[in-house]
């Protein structure tokens, strides 16, 4: 039997990764509780993975840029599933940098979305997994956080600071028999891109990052850069000179 808690269960990763755990299920029986701003769309997620044999499928509304609604999820979810075995964080913006690049509170607020209310609830998540000394889990970060680019670099930022946070986090659990796995993702395909111009070669599907997110998660992986391929790209790109990268079209 496993408890997994989805934070932006409504998103397509973390559709995929739930649907994943399903078909990994040894006949025990695959729990559930999603979240995420949108009513409707997490009814649709829990009736699609009852219909695909979860034992049970709570859901919540949850706005995570307020952070005084984290406590009162949790309580819910340690109320419907007890003890967490995973704790899946998949919610996220994709911000314009145009836009950002000119509007002051437009970057503060992405900045809120994809690093404050990942730092701060996970802070809480991290009480509960210390406390329960066991368990696994998994931030979806991105590439992105691993150099300042011109072209996204208020996400980049954003992404950065939560990667950094959850490796002084994971020292932390580590030593509580928790773990934590940091997943960058290259470019997915998801709505979240949609309508980008992407180098198609490069773009995954949501049900393959999925499947690598899956298997880290067992294999309590520390870090897990997925698609494989973007471990290299990145350290190339880590390792370029300054006065090089800073004349580059990245």
């Amino acid at each position: 039997m496993k408890n997994i808690l989805v934070v932006g269960g409504s998103s397509a990763i973390a559709i995929a990764c739930a649907r994943c755990w399903l078909q990994k299920d040894s006949g025990d029986g695959v729990g559930f509780f999603i979240t995420g701003r949108n009513a409707a769309r997490l009814e649709a997620v829990a009736r699609d993975l009852f219909a695909r044999g979860a034992r049970k499928v709570e859901t919540c509304v949850l706005d995570v840029n307020d952070h005084g609604q984290h406590r009162a999820m949790l309580e819910a979810c340690s109320t419907a599933l007890g003890r967490i075995d995973i704790a899946l964080f998949a919610h996220g913006s994709l911000p314009d940098q145009a836009l950002c690049e000119r509007d002051a509170d437009a970057a503060v607020r992405e900045i809120d979305t994809n690093a404050v209310s990942t730092i701060a609830l996970l802070t809480r998540v991290a009480d509960m997994f210390d406390t329960q000394r066991h368990g696994m889990i998994a931030v979806i970060s991105s590439v992105a956080g691993d150099r300042g680019r011109p072209s996204n670099y208020v996400y980049g930022a954003a992404k950065a600071a939560v990667t950094t946070f959850c490796e002084g986090l994971r020292a932390r659990l580590f030593k509580r028999g928790v773990g934590l796995l940091i997943v960058k993702p290259g470019f997915v395909d998801t709505p979240m891109t949609a309508g980008l111009s992407l180098p198609g070669a490069l773009v995954a599907t949501p049900d393959r990052v999925a499947g690598d997110i899956v298997r880290a998660i067992e294999s309590r992986k520390d870090t897990l850069y997925t698609p494989w391929f973007w471990s290299a790209i990145m350290l190339v790109i880590r390792a370029l000179p300054q006065f090089v990268f800073k004349r580059a079209s990245l």
